[in-house]
């Protein structure tokens, strides 16, 4: 089979493998979808010795697919069944897990594989994290399963509610996810972004407002002139810079919500207001990852038509184009790029 294979930083081959058989406990698919994602390119240019420990793997991680064989054990699952599968699957014994929060499992594994035309998966994602598609729901749309699963996250952590304005500072493809999933229920949401071709997009899909940061001086004082003076009720960064962490916790209006949802570089820092933190009652929140259960209500709002991101997809290429698909995204020429294996 073919697939794009990571070597280390920099260092992605399209190379030839052997059709994976499934093992005891694993299913094998045929990748119907795969999308790219700004983890990728940043793991592509720095390593991620978390989501990838060991090299050389098959890259990617967000996809959808039919199973084309099952292993000994497996149950419920047959060949022919269209399913997603999330990039990971927690132990479900560790402290964190049976605290209900299994997106902090102390031996979270992840799964690469997505840029290849097929992927075997680990008993335990089987058994854990793997769910089975409707007629009804398109591979490409079912590949946004794991990015909206974390964008569902986010927006939990926040407590976001009817009536709330929501502000989200960056507009890429998760910025975006998290403006759609607060507009569900029903939230103002403001979109905070850079002008260029990629925020001009984002603009037509009507997520919510969008607020130029290159034509104004202030964000945070833009902000709250357009919430009336009192800031917002939550703010989340999707951006994964300390200057923009800031931004967010000024925008914040007394009482509010801010949840870091981009993840920034190792040994960075941030300044923080004691008197606002303390007086406001500002809540700051970290928001990582997902769980199986958020990876299933992901999927039921695709199916229901509550969450259609297909607009995101602004390219669809093959799988000898990864690398020109990860470029066009480093240089904000693209949201997501299907690629169909």
């Amino acid at each position: 089979m073919r697939a794009m294979v990571f070597h280390g930083p920099g260092d992605l081959r399209a190379e030839e493998l052997p059709v994976p058989e499934p093992e005891t406990g694993e299913l094998v698919l045929r990748v119907d979808a795969a999308l790219t994602c700004g983890t990728d390119v940043k793991t592509l240019r720095r390593g991620h010795p978390v989501m990838i420990p060991k090299v050389p793997t098959v890259f990617g991680h967000e996809f959808a697919g039919t199973v084309t064989a099952v292993g000994a054990g497996v149950r419920g699952v047959r060949e022919g069944d269209r399913v997603v599968a999330a990039n990971s699957a927690p132990c479900g014994a560790c402290r964190p897990c049976l605290a209900g929060r299994s997106n902090l499992c102390d031996d979270l594994l992840f799964v690469n594989g997505a840029y290849g035309e097929f992927i075997a998966l680990p008993p335990r994602l089987v058994a854990k994290n793997v769910v089975g598609l409707g007629p009804g729901l398109p591979a490409a749309r079912a590949a946004f399963a794991e990015p909206v699963a974390c964008a569902l996250l986010g927006i939990e952590r926040a407590r976001v509610e009817s009536g709330q304005t929501i502000v989200v500072f960056g507009a890429g493809p998760l910025g975006c996810l998290l403006g759609m999933v607060a507009a569900a229920r029903k939230a103002r949401v403001i979109l905070v972004g850079k002008s260029g071709w990629r925020f001009a997009r984002v603009r037509g899909l009507g997520i919510g407002e969008c607020l130029d940061a290159t034509q104004t001086d202030d964000v945070v004082a833009a902000i709250r002139a357009a919430t009336g003076g009192s800031g917002a009720d939550v703010a989340i960064d999707a951006t994964g810079r300390p200057e923009v962490w800031e931004q967010a916790i000024d925008a914040t209006g007394r009482g509010g919500n801010v949840v870091f949802f981009g993840g920034c570089a190792p040994g960075t820092s941030i300044r923080l207001d004691t008197r606002r933190a303390h007086y406001e009652e500002l809540t700051l929140l970290g928001a990582f990852h997902h769980t199986p259960e958020l990876i299933r209500r992901a999927v039921d709002l695709m199916e229901s038509g509550v969450l259609v991101p297909d607009d995101l997809i602004t390219h669809r290429m093959r799988l000898d184009a990864v690398r020109q698909a990860l470029d066009l995204m480093a240089e904000g020429n693209a949201l997501k790029v299907l690629i169909e294996p």
